[in-house]
């Protein structure tokens, strides 16, 4: 009699012996979801003030990540064996893959859960950050940072994802509290980064960054709701990446936008390039823990930022607060330029109102543009960071070659020249103008529509309550208003399409809540 043997592992399906057990479990721990962060389309999670400080941590120190390393470059060439030159391609590196990331990542956000993707890049950049602490090859340090920068895009995630979630009128000041803490994590990498490797290892800094980034991991995992994607259907990732360039070409202000963000984002990385220079030599000759800890000035700027988009910018158009931030930033460049050469105070109050300025330009562009198009938001961002991110690469290459020809007096007027441009832009197109330049539509920089993230556009807000938080959020915009919105252009620019039967989602929305209120009415009357 035959008995049948027990199958052993050798048995077992190809690609089940291939996938880790560990990495296995280690995936089901990501997509699980607690049942204070799941979804309830009777009664979605709220977008809390904990929960925008909580998206202002996370990414204040996932950005630190890229920055970790420029204060200590001649520590790690001395580490590595290496010139200066070749420490320098870390950073350089990074900055490539962050670029990266960007534009192949980012635009995912779009039809992807948010919660599981972002959970998955960031114990993706956690994991392998282990690396970076432990490893003794330049090449492997420099291959792994670049690999990470690409997974460190969870930043611009979140910010496409506060766009939704906040309402419409108070979308800038949860915009500010979001980029503050980005630009606190960039400061203060900086500074952690100076100054513990002025007193310890330095890898030091990098343990404590992996600490904090498995930290980010856990407190969202705990507390980031998951919400649903924008697109369930679905979008080809080819088609979906080139669209991001028919969205320009539809969408006047998303380009002027980028434009402003271009030139402005460059005079902030062309001041804090060559301001090392200027303090370094004559006639200061600070060390390179005062220069560091000079960058603790910016902290002004970023703590005003979101007060001032309270009471500021979520009254007036966005085109206000871009006007009063460029302008700001050439003040600071002016005062810094001309009198940085023989007095300190100059760059201190350049370093103060450049921070502030830019900030200020930035977080309104991202409300005018995070109007348009509410269901490509990612594509939206992606377009607008890609400009930013050239601008200061063009600010950094610029910057330090005027200042080897001319010194700090010289790469400052380029600053000048920079902002100039940026305003130049910013008012060859008015607040309401439909075209691509003019000023049509009148000077008035208060908000038609106070409900309103831009002060015209009526918005769809994707995750409502059942208690009327639509009807809240967008605020008593008429029918009328809709359609006019509607046939701008000749288009739909709330949504990328319309219906069979012609009608727009934002204009069937408005019909039934009026046909709602109508039949209220009639009801009272009768009674």
């Amino acid at each position: 009699m035959s008995s049948q043997t027990p199958q052993n592992h050798s048995t077992e399906p190809t690609h089940k012996r291939k996938v880790p057990v560990l990495l296995q479990k280690a995936w089901k721990i990501i997509i699980w979801t607690p049942p204070n962060c799941r979804w309830d389309p009777e009664n979605p999670p709220k977008f809390s003030m904990a929960l925008n400080v909580l998206f202002a941590f996370a990414g204040a120190f996932t950005v630190a990540n890229l920055y970790y390393n420029h204060p200590i470059l001649n520590v790690l060439a001395a580490e590595f064996h290496t010139t200066f030159e070749e420490a320098s391609l870390i950073p350089t590196l990074m900055q490539a893959g962050y670029a990266l990331g960007l534009f192949l990542l980012c635009p995912l956000g779009d039809i992807l859960r948010r919660r599981p993707f972002v959970l998955s890049l960031v114990f993706l950049t956690s994991s392998l950050w282990i690396i970076l602490c432990v490893t003794k090859s330049l090449r492997v340090f420099q291959g792994v940072s670049f690999v990470v920068a690409i997974s460190t895009v969870t930043p611009q995630l979140m910010l496409p994802l506060v766009g939704d979630l906040a309402p419409p009128n108070r979308r800038a000041t949860a915009l500010a509290i979001v980029v503050s803490g980005f630009a606190l994590g960039i400061l203060i990498a900086r500074v952690l980064s100076g100054t513990l490797t002025n007193y310890t290892p330095w890898r030091t800094i990098y343990w404590l960054s992996c600490g904090l980034q498995y930290l980010i991991f856990g407190l969202l995992w705990l507390f980031m709701p998951d919400y649903p994607s924008k697109n369930p259907a679905g979008l080809n990732y080819f088609y979906m990446l080139w669209s991001i360039f028919p969205i320009l070409t539809r969408n006047p202000v998303l380009v002027q936008a980028c434009l402003v963000a271009f030139f402005s984002s460059a005079t902030f990385t062309n001041f804090w390039t060559t301001l090392t220079f200027l303090l370094a030599g004559e006639p200061y000759n600070y060390s390179p823990l005062i220069v560091g800890l000079f960058g603790l000035i910016g902290i002004a700027g970023m703590l005003l930022n979101p007060f001032y988009a309270r009471f500021v910018s979520d009254r007036y158009v966005p085109h206000f607060s871009v006007l009063v931030g460029c302008v700001t930033t050439l003040a600071g460049i002016c005062v810094g330029t001309y009198t940085g050469t023989f007095s300190v105070a100059g760059p201190v109050v350049q370093a103060v109102l450049n921070d502030f300025g830019m900030q200020t330009a930035q977080i309104a562009n991202r409300n005018a543009i995070y109007s348009i198009e509410p269901n490509a938001r990612n594509r939206v961002n992606v377009a607008y960071m890609l400009s930013t991110f050239l601008g200061q690469l063009m600010g950094t290459s610029a910057g330090n070659h005027v200042f080897a020809q001319g010194g700090w007096r010289l790469s400052g007027s380029a600053s000048v020249g920079f902002i100039g441009a940026a305003i130049l832009f910013a008012l060859l197109r008015g607040p309401w103008e439909k075209g691509w330049i003019g000023w049509h539509g009148g000077f008035s920089m208060r908000k038609k529509d106070k409900m309103s993230a831009d002060g015209r556009t009526a918005e769809t807000v994707f995750y409502k309550g059942k208690d009327g938080d639509l009807e809240k959020a967008e605020g008593t915009t008429t029918h009328k208003a809709l359609t006019e919105l509607a046939a701008e252009e000749g288009r739909e620019t709330l949504e990328d399409g319309k219906r069979e039967d012609g009608e727009s989602d934002i204009e069937k929305k408005s019909d039934v809540v009026e046909d709602e209120k109508s039949h209220g009415i009639s009801k009272e009357t009768k009674a």
